[in-house]
């Protein structure tokens, strides 16, 4: 005599699988970054007060060798601010944040062009910098 055997379904277990995926998609969208700039090296000044500034429309950076990026690319300074004009399209006055990153051996000759053509682009130009260190005395 055979005893008949069950059959057993193996299945996954669908129920969690929403909330999982909600969880990847929040982890995702926290680390996500829309302008990557990892590899732009540059040490920015330094300034006793400091405060906090809005998220910016575009991020310009000059780095080690005297480079001007727009979002991570490399760029030349004369095709700037038609750039510029493009990512910053019809956003208000207020709201079209360029952040200005420099390096703080950069002299007057390689920033200045760069400040005239956000300026000639209509953003809204945000220096970046670092509080400086106070060095204490004994």
């Amino acid at each position: 005599m055979k005893i008949q055997r069950k059959q057993i379904t193996a299945s996954v277990p669908s129920f969690a699988m929403g909330d999982i995926g909600f969880l990847l998609l929040i982890f995702f969208v926290i680390l996500a970054r829309a302008q990557d700039d990892s590899h732009v090296q540059w040490q920015p000044a330094q300034l006793k007060d400091v405060e906090m500034a809005a998220a910016p429309l575009a991020s310009v950076a000059i780095d080690t060798g005297f480079k001007t990026y727009l979002d991570g690319k490399e760029i030349a300074t004369s095709e700037l601010a038609a750039a510029l004009t493009i990512l910053l399209g019809d956003a208000t006055a207020g709201q079209r944040n360029v952040f200005l990153k420099v390096h703080r051996e950069t002299k007057a000759t390689h920033f200045e062009p760069v400040i005239a053509a956000i300026s000639e682009a209509g953003g809204d130009l945000t220096h970046i910098l670092e509080p400086e260190e106070e060095t204490k005395k004994r």
